[in-house]
């Protein structure tokens, strides 16, 4: 099923059960997702991997925000972007865990033939490829970081 129709049931079950929250978050995917469908270029669908991109740009602003809000101890809006981002990740793929990305991100390393933080931008390049929808580009570039510079 695709992720708008998913989106529009579970819109209807929040409704239903008058979830003011996870109304917010769904509302705002739906949104989103119009938006990218209307957009000029578009040719009216989404691919899997478009909608997998979309999902992370709204989970991303959800962070940031969060953090934010958490720096100027305004924590009756950084619950409601928790909420909101609880939400949305629900509809994310599955990420990887530390230990499978640091394994990846060795493997890339290694195709590569990167040795030294002067080669961050070819792994780079690959790992956020191979890893898209699977891991954050922060997390990735902390880790290429990381282990190139041993």
């Amino acid at each position: 099923m695709s992720l708008e129709l998913n989106i529009n049931s579970a819109i209807k079950a929040a409704m239903l059960a008058k979830s003011e929250a996870e109304l917010r978050a769904l509302r705002a995917i739906k949104a989103a997702i119009l938006i990218a469908k209307t957009a000029e270029g578009g040719n009216g669908e989404l691919t899997e991997a478009d909608e997998s991109k979309m999902l992370q740009k709204l989970a991303k602003q959800r962070k940031d925000s969060l953090e934010i809000f958490r720096q100027q101890n305004r924590e009756d809006l950084a619950v409601k972007e928790e909420e909101e981002l609880a939400v949305i990740e629900r509809f994310l793929p599955k990420q990887l865990d530390e230990s499978a990305l640091r394994e990846a991100v060795i493997r890339i390393i290694a195709e590569t033939g990167a040795t030294s933080p002067a080669d961050m931008g070819k792994v780079m390049g690959t790992a956020t490829k191979q890893l898209a929808g699977q891991a954050d580009g922060k997390a990735i570039s902390a880790l290429v970081k990381e282990l190139l510079s041993k």
